[in-house]
């Protein structure tokens, strides 16, 4: 037992020499991506910065990788047992090594009543409509006014990673909070598996920023409103999910009535429409990313019967780790923390991230309660309503086809309630 102590120590000890190693590297790449003038006029700029991120994830990351393999293939949990306060932190991270989610999980479900069922949803529906209505309108305020110090001296916020941290160690803070006081687990599964998606999630969110300097706003709505079908895809892939027929067919009639809509919609005029090989590369990585994201969380969800609060608590607290060890090593931190001293932005961000955590609740009690794919749909329906919101408020015209858009997202909407009840009715008949 004192060996594998020491041996433990010793590799903790090279892990956080490894650490600073990459803390290092990440920078010198840091300056000379900022003092380099090349480099921030060049069309793929945004590779490198992408680089500079994931550098700085991967001090947290290979460390914490080689970690795991050393416990896993010293059978240390089997050697050491859960006494001491370092084992239990290392179970609670590390625990159950080695251990993959299987093919097929069934657990049993309570059948509920189809009017429950459907006041959930319309619940799930709401929520994510307004928390991310007020997410976004504030999110689009801080991003683009001027804070007035109180020397007097007019600062612009445009740290978004920054701002992802704030939310997201918001977001974590609430979720212990609630679990501490419902007397919950803090933990409901290994604390690592928490950081693939986590890692996918902040990746998403970033290619989605950057992909507005290099394709039209119509582009990205587009690609968002087709997320349905690459995320059955990653259902298939990770869970080994089946889908029914009628589940194709709704994925691709509402991504066909969303092109029609968001092309009937928008003023051509207007909308600039530069799309360049960068933006489609962004946009094919956030679908990647944003697809894993939601299916790896439905299969922890169906795996460990995590709940919502849980999810929250683990994703996000990955993902101020690696958000906090790319802004340690960033020059800009210390002007972000300074406007943290302004009233009217500390106000702003706590909504923000007020909002986010709400939002973010509301995800994952989506996906656990009816999975990533009618997460999805709500989305995109979010998107949909949004447009036509705006199309109505400030008098867009709204051509035919976006009309037979709209019709067309609804109705598949309605198809799929309707032979999802259909084929309920059936099963028990069949047994």
């Amino acid at each position: 037992m004192m060996n594998s102590r020491i041996i433990v120590g010793l590799v903790g000890i090279s892990c956080v020499l490894m650490t600073w190693i990459f803390a290092q590297l990440y920078h010198e790449l840091l300056n000379a991506y900022e003092q380099s003038g090349k480099l921030m006029v060049m069309e793929y700029t945004w590779f490198f910065r992408l680089l500079l991120n994931l550098a700085g994830y991967a001090t947290v990351l290979l460390p914490g990788f080689i970690l795991y393999k050393y416990l896993d293939k010293s059978n240390y949990f089997d050697k050491i047992g859960n006494t001491s306060c370092i084992s239990r932190t290392l179970f609670a991270c590390f625990g159950e090594p080695g251990e993959r989610i299987p093919e097929t999980v069934k657990l049993p479900k309570v059948d509920e009543g189809t009017s429950r069922e459907g006041f959930e949803l319309a619940f799930c529906f709401t929520g994510l409509m307004s928390a991310y209505l007020v997410w976004g309108l504030l999110q689009e305020k801080i991003m683009t006014q001027n804070y007035v110090m109180a020397d007097g001296t007019l600062i612009k916020f445009n740290d978004s990673q920054f701002l992802v941290f704030i939310n997201r160690l918001s977001a974590f803070l609430i979720a212990v909070g609630r679990l501490l006081c419902s007397h919950q687990p803090l933990v409901a599964a290994p604390l690592y598996k928490f950081s693939y998606c986590s890692v996918t999630n902040i990746i998403s969110a970033w290619c989605q920023y950057e992909a507005l300097k290099y394709v039209s706003f119509p582009t990205q709505v587009l690609s968002k409103s087709c997320k349905v079908i690459p995320v059955m895809l990653m259902g298939k892939l990770i869970s080994r999910k089946k889908y029914e027929l009628y589940e194709y067919v709704t994925a691709v009639l509402i991504s066909i009535g969303m092109v029609l809509f968001i092309f009937g919609s928008h003023d051509d005029s207007t909308v600039s429409t530069v799309t360049t090989m960068s933006g489609l590369t962004l946009l094919a990585l956030y679908m990647l990313c944003d697809s894993f994201t939601s299916s790896w969380q439905g299969a922890l969800f169906t795996r460990y019967s995590c709940t919502s609060l849980q999810m929250l608590c683990g994703v996000n607290l990955f993902s101020c780790v690696l958000t906090a060890s790319a802004l340690a090593q960033h020059n800009t931190t210390i002007y972000s923390l300074r406007l943290l001293q302004h009233p009217v932005f500390a106000f702003d961000c706590l909504l923000l991230s007020a909002s986010s955590a709400v939002g973010q609740l509301l995800i994952y009690r989506t996906i656990a309660r009816f999975g990533a794919v009618v997460f999805t749909i709500i989305m995109t329906l979010r998107q949909a309503v949004s447009i036509l919101l705006s199309c109505l408020v400030y008098g867009h015209v709204i051509s035919v086809g976006g009309v037979l858009g709209v019709m067309l997202v609804f109705a598949a909407v309605f198809l799929g309630v309707y032979c999802r009840q259909r084929l309920r009715k059936r099963r028990p008949a069949n047994v």
